[in-house]
């Protein structure tokens, strides 16, 4: 047995591009963020700015990570290939993890030899807070928007930009305190905060490789209780165990065993597990592909769908 759903290339190529046109929009917004930021902080001797300015840089690096990740998940699948190229999504959303890895240790490295040497206090003007604040201003809409339609489209590369760029907004937080304090005669807070905001991008990149590593150890993505409660919901089906689920969030492959009577022919307990099929679909949406084993339900296997129960795992 075997059910998938028919999405169609159509519905598959649209989310496809939609996530490639929003990638394509926030690397124009990212740019223009980063030579804006770049340029101020050379100009003044910032290192903090000039650190977001370069985290801001890696924000637009990370949507040609993105593009070129989409281009290969929108491949169809192929004799290598049978289940799709979807991961390639999740590969290069780990991708941008060890970016922004990278970007941490640059401007951690960076803030180091600042507050261990000598180097001269950044100047700090108007424009340097006025490139600051619109830049962050930038950052959010970004954020917010992307992150959004990323859970709407179930995209695990919009959700990994979207929190690489939240990260560049808490530097340019961290930024603006620092130009505050610089300000009031400490000049010392420039490396401080370049520093703390290096330990907030670790942290965001934590969170990135956890996402992706859900995926490609291929953690279950639905409850199999859940699974189960649909499949039991068939006239016919009389147990259900051994439910297994990997995938993407958007793109959920499902297994599971089903029971029933010991006097069905083969052709009626086939139609049972094509309903059965079906109806897990139907109920998650996320759901691309069901395959059910049939077995006859008898001592044996009441004992083993019993064991499960108990266990948690049906």
């Amino acid at each position: 047995m075997g059910y998938t759903r028919s999405i169609g290339e159509d519905v598959a190529s649209a989310r496809i591009s939609r996530i490639r046109r929003i990638l394509a929009i926030i690397l124009g917004l990212n740019l223009m963020v980063a030579f804006a930021k770049l340029g101020w902080g050379v100009a003044t001797g910032s290192s903090a700015m000039q650190a977001d300015g370069f985290h801001s840089l890696f924000d637009g690096t990370s949507n040609v990570v993105g593009l070129i990740g989409m281009g290969l998940a929108a491949r169809p699948a192929d004799k290598d290939h049978p289940y799709g190229h979807s991961k390639y999504e999740t590969y290069a959303s780990a991708a941008i993890g060890a970016m922004l890895v990278f970007a941490a240790f640059r401007i951690g490295s960076e803030a180091i030899q600042k507050l261990s040497g000598d180097a001269p206090p950044p100047t700090v003007d108007r424009i340097s807070f006025a490139v600051m604040f619109v830049t962050l201003a930038v950052n959010l809409v970004i954020t917010v928007w992307e992150r959004r339609i990323g859970k709407k489209l179930k995209s695990e590369i919009l959700v990994a930009d979207a929190s690489h760029t939240a990260s560049d907004a808490f530097v340019s937080v961290g930024v603006i305190i620092s130009l505050v304090f610089v300000q009031l005669g400490y000049p010392k807070a420039d490396p401080i905060v370049a520093l703390l905001v290096s330990g907030a991008i670790i942290y965001t990149a934590w969170g990135v490789f956890k996402q992706a590593g859900e995926t490609l150890s291929d953690r279950y993505r639905i409850e199999p209780s859940a699974i189960c409660d649909a499949a039991s919901g068939v006239d016919g089906v009389l147990g259900c165990h051994h439910v297994r689920t990997r995938g993407s969030e958007a793109e959920v492959y499902v297994d599971l065993h089903i029971q029933v009577d010991p006097g069905q022919t083969v052709a009626e307990g086939h139609d049972i597990a094509e309903r059965a099929e079906r109806a897990i679909c139907d109920a998650f949406p996320n759901v691309a592909d069901v395959i059910v084993h049939l077995e006859p339900m008898d001592t044996y296997q009441a004992a083993k769908t019993a064991r499960e129960a108990d266990a948690g795992l049906a």
